[in-house]
């Protein structure tokens, strides 16, 4: 008997490290939620493979134990080489800011991926979306993670999970010169429409926990929406408290939204697809199935984010 027990035990033992060994290929690895992936498997001595197109900007992860592999995600053959002998990967489109047709470009990526995972060893994927990913259509950037999304779907063996997230508190970085400058913060989303908003540490947090559990099994989507929803209104009186400043919130018309994103240098192609999103999301289109639950409810707050990142940023 205790010899059955040692055999069972060494059975248990063997699994475990089998675990360990279980490969992860992280895409976005310089980005905020890619690293912090890449980062917290490499913290438990997991084989992690990152994606990049530049050696230099993932120096940091390989030296804390990263494969780096070298490429661009719309080079279906780099991608196949890459996924070899993997067992899970994180997946997502990378922003890109000067392409002459936002769509095609999304697409073209999608379509790698999905040729790239056909027959390949990866079994489990989790793909970075948005709230939003359910329409084909009308949602600007966000409808392009929509082929990718379903054709995941469609991929004998293989497993996913599409993390559907809210607006990045990071994005309000880019708002920092308009505060400084214009003394407003604007957009063209209304004022009084409630958006789930969320830090990317915890989209990255719902992305290890499903690689970890390793048990996932079929095709889901689940939503990673922060701790509450926020208008931008209760948004910017939370920026004006730790700032110490007066800010209103104006809701641009379409047209002016339009401009200054123009002005600002952004190509037609992001800036027209922004701008179909604002409408989107003023529709209430945008949230169609979405509804706050205790699960898919994450710590991060917008206030300990704007104490502890944003304000520093905004010093700076």
């Amino acid at each position: 008997r205790k010899k059955a027990y040692q055999q069972v035990g060494f059975i248990f033992i063997l699994i475990h490290l089998l675990k360990i060994k279980k490969m992860y290929v992280i895409t976005g690895a310089t980005g905020n939620v890619g690293k912090r992936v890449a980062k917290a498997l490499l913290a438990l001595n997991r084989p992690v493979k990152v994606i990049s197109r530049k050696p230099e900007h993932v120096i940091e992860l390989v030296s804390l134990g990263a494969i780096a592999a070298i490429g661009d995600v719309d080079d279906v053959e780099f991608l196949k080489k890459t996924f070899e002998g993997a067992d899970a990967a994180f997946i997502m489109i990378p922003p890109k800011w000067d392409m002459a047709d936002w769509r095609t470009y999304q697409d073209q990526i999608s379509k790698a991926y999905l040729t790239a995972l056909e027959g390949s060893s990866i079994k489990q994927v989790v793909m970075l979306s948005s709230i939003g990913g359910h329409l084909e259509h009308g949602a600007g950037p966000v409808s392009g993670l929509y082929p990718l999304e379903q054709g995941l779907k469609h991929i004998k063996g293989l497993s996913s999970v599409a993390l559907r997230a809210g607006y990045f508190f990071e994005n309000l970085y880019g708002s920092i010169g308009m505060f400084k400058h214009a003394g407003i913060n604007g957009s063209p989303l209304k004022g009084d429409i409630k958006v789930a908003m969320v830090h990317t540490s915890d989209i990255a947090t719902k992305a290890i926990e499903h690689f970890l559990n390793f048990n996932f099994v079929g095709h889901k989507h689940v939503f990673v929406a922060g701790p509450e929803d926020l208008t931008m209104t209760e948004t910017t009186n939370q920026i004006n408290e730790v700032l110490g400043t007066h800010l209103p919130y104006i809701t641009f018309s379409k047209e002016d939204g339009l401009k200054g994103m123009l002005d600002a240098g952004l190509p037609p192609t992001i800036a027209n697809g922004y701008s179909e999103m604002n409408e989107c999301m003023n529709s209430g289109k945008f949230n169609e199935g979405y509804v706050r639950t205790r699960e898919n409810t994450t710590p991060t707050s917008l206030k300990w984010f704007l104490e502890n990142e944003f304000k520093h940023a905004y010093n700076a």
